[in-house]
């Protein structure tokens, strides 16, 4: 009967955990066309030549 149990418990387990499937949203934005858009945030904000830094989400000044 303890054998049962745990057979069940660790089939259920694994069940759960192999059905747990994440997709994470499809972007619509290509990264290019992200970094382009940066780049002129950047540009705009600190100033031309004191960019230290962009990528598609960020951008760092000097």
């Amino acid at each position: 009967m303890n054998r049962l149990a745990t057979l069940l418990a660790v089939s259920a387990t694994t069940a759960l955990l192999g059905g747990c499937v994440f997709a994470p949203p499809i972007n619509t934005q290509t990264d290019a066309a992200a970094v382009t858009k940066m780049s002129e945030q950047a540009v705009a904000t600190c100033g031309a030549g004191n960019v230290r830094e962009v990528n598609a989400k960020s951008f760092t000044c000097k």
